[in-house]
């Protein structure tokens, strides 16, 4: 097996106006870095577009009939501060979220060991009926259900290292035992939630607030410390990632300290515990990262890691 690499020109086409850090540029820069020659065993594919009825496994038909309302003809239409559509926005959001579909589809089929979906807008703000954080749609929650409901399995685990935290993922989880969700996010910081103390409905979240300037060590003493033993604890049949790349030391947007190095750290413990659990099934996803070439790097050193897993 190998890894699989999902995305779509489409993602292009979700055009933010000018200065907005979530920009076209960064899917190139991530295009760039994984067609390296380093990256020709990657198996490619294109996402499809998620139907409505996958997407209604995360969200009431009120918000998927509101962000199609919401999808201009022309320029950009805001809907939060922070988050716009431009007219190649909508196929681009269900872009993101088929992507994850279809990678769940590809790795639960042993077509895959594990694989990585690049494409945006990102999805871990979304929340049940509100759009915000430059997300539309949960993508990696949407991927989860399908995974439980299209494929039966029982839990799957989602594990978000993005520096901000998954209120989206939160807020769309929050009341199902079959997913386990730990994140490790900077506080404070958008949007926030997050506190140690927001563990849902049924004990089936973890959160694990870190403090500006948290370095490699720290984080690492964290995510050994807390996430691992508690996604064990779990033991999920799948493993989705949030993956975020802007808590390296260089992003605009935070202040976190890491590199690609303990990004790549954090992914090979992860496959390391759907190695042991979910026969290696791990199915990630691109989130923030707002400084280009940071960003690159650290795609290029997570999909490196993912397809050392793969054999």
């Amino acid at each position: 097996m190998t890894t699989l690499l999902i995305t779509h020109p489409d993602g292009l086409n979700h055009v933010t106006p000018p200065g907005h850090p979530e920009q076209v540029a960064r899917l190139e820069h991530v295009w760039a870095a994984l067609n390296a020659p380093a990256f020709s065993g990657l198996m490619r594919a294109e996402a499809p577009l998620a139907t409505d009825e996958q997407i209604l496994r995360a969200h009431p038909r009120s918000h998927i009939d509101a962000i199609r309302a919401a999808a201009p003809t022309d320029g950009t239409r805001s809907l939060d501060a922070d988050t716009h559509m431009s007219p190649g926005s909508l196929s681009a959001a269900l872009r993101a979220a088929g992507g994850n579909v279809a990678a769940v589809d590809a790795v639960m089929a042993g077509e895959a060991k594990n694989a990585f979906v690049a494409l945006r807008p990102p999805g871990h703000h979304a929340e049940a009926t509100t759009p915000m954080g430059f997300c539309l749609f949960g993508n990696v929650v949407i991927g989860a259900r399908h995974a439980l409901e299209a494929h039966g399995l029982s839990r799957a685990a989602i594990v978000d290292f993005d520096v901000h935290h998954g209120n989206g993922t939160q807020d769309l989880v929050w009341d199902d035992d079959r997913i386990f969700f730990a994140s490790t996010h900077q506080s404070p910081l958008y949007p926030g939630t997050g506190a140690a103390h927001e563990t849902g409905a049924h004990g089936n979240i973890l959160n694990v607030p870190l403090p500006p300037n948290t370095g490699s060590a720290a984080f690492r003493q964290a995510f050994e410390g807390l996430v691992l033993p508690a996604v064990d604890a779990f033991a999920p049949e799948l493993i989705l990632i949030s993956a975020g790349f802007d808590a390296h030391a260089a992003d605009p947007l935070a202040n976190l300290n890491l590199t690609e190095d303990d990004f790549a750290w954090a992914t090979a413990r992860i496959c390391d515990l759907a190695d042991t659990h979910a026969q290696g099934r791990v199915v990630s996803t691109l989130e923030g990262g707002y400084d280009l070439q940071a960003l690159a790097a650290s795609a290029a050193a997570h999909v490196k890691v993912l397809m050392e897993h793969s054999g």
